[in-house]
């Protein structure tokens, strides 16, 4: 297996409310391991953190989501919080966006409420995962099996429950970017 990461390119799709934790941390993580970020989010310039119980920072996006397309990309990140992935599951191309990644059999890495935008792409039917208890519901109803796990991990797809879990998580996130495409990983 290639432990060389520098070749490697990640999409973090957010907006406004993510929780700032959930992306800052997974990316200092990549960022240490020589994997170019991208922030992609639906807007032009910028996008607020939510930061655990209070607005946060202003990260500068790198990509407008319309402009962006999944083959540029060796993964694709999706932090959390309550209000981004709701947002972001209304948005047509974000859902696109999700959907070339799984296609194309490319590493995903999903956190605490972050899996809401996989069931809105409908690729979650026959996966086991987790997330934050409170959309365990909503996963099993997507036809998913739920584990109350720090990680788990299912072709590809790597899911956390919670920033407590994000040393697991950033593990698990870079072992399946050094595998590379999973062929189980397609919707």
């Amino acid at each position: 297996m290639n432990t060389d990461l520098s070749n490697k390119t990640v999409a973090i799709l957010a907006t406004n409310g993510f929780e700032e934790i959930e992306l800052t941390n997974p990316r200092e993580a990549l960022d240490n391991a020589g994997v170019k970020t991208f922030l992609v989010a639906p807007s032009a310039e910028t996008i607020r953190s939510w930061d655990s119980d209070k607005w946060g920072g202003e990260f500068e996006v790198d990509v407008k989501l319309e402009n962006a397309k999944a083959e540029e990309f060796d993964s694709l990140l999706l932090p959390g919080g309550v209000i981004n992935p709701d947002q972001l599951r209304m948005n047509e191309d974000a859902l696109n966006f999700i959907r070339a990644f799984f296609d194309a059999g490319k590493p995903v890495a999903a956190i605490c409420h972050g899996p809401q935008i996989l069931i809105e792409a409908g690729v979650l039917e026959g996966r086991t995962i987790t997330s934050y208890p409170s959309i365990k519901t909503d996963i099993e109803n997507a036809g998913a099996r739920w584990l109350n796990q720090e990680v788990v991990v299912d072709a590809g797809l790597t899911t956390s429950r919670s920033p407590e879990d994000l040393p697991a998580f950033n593990d698990k996130m870079l072992e399946e970017l050094r595998e590379g495409v999973h062929d189980e990983q397609t919707t």
